[in-house]
């Protein structure tokens, strides 16, 4: 049987829910050492938190990430002058993949947390755009 997914407002959802997704960002942010010490700080049973933790995600969380597609000339300094300019927009790197050089470009994978981004996506790739070192730049996913 295929699984199903719903989006349900934490309004109507039984307070054991909430505090599974509590438990998960204390162990996420490094306040808790381990599933027991944050079972015990949201004042819930482990097996609760064993039983839903796998089950029960914070959708608002994950709209925070993008991945972007860069294609960069292969030229001294091109990726770090990349790098900067994503930090300039307060963006923080989840993953990057460059490929090797071919015919004098590199392609670049970027997966980026925004939630704390300075301005948004859109004008992000727009300015990517306008960098002699780039080539090209595009979102290649939504919000995740």
């Amino acid at each position: 049987m295929a699984k199903k997914f719903l989006l349900v407002d934490s309004d109507v959802l039984p307070e054991v829910f909430l505090k599974v997704v509590k438990a998960k960002e204390l162990l996420a942010a490094g306040n808790v050492k381990n599933l027991s010490a944050a079972a015990k700080e949201v004042q819930i049973s482990r097996s609760a938190l064993y039983k839903y933790k796998d089950k029960i995600f914070d959708v608002s969380e994950a709209k925070t990430v993008v991945a972007l597609h860069v294609v960069l000339i292969d030229e001294l300094g091109a990726l770090q002058s990349l790098l900067k300019l994503i930090a300039k927009y307060n963006i923080s790197i989840v993953t990057i993949t460059q490929s090797a050089p071919v015919d004098g470009t590199a392609a670049v994978s970027l997966t980026m947390k925004v939630r704390d981004m300075i301005g948004d996506v859109d004008s992000l790739v727009e300015e990517m755009n306008r960098q002699r070192y780039v080539v090209t730049a595009k979102r290649i996913m939504q919000d995740l």
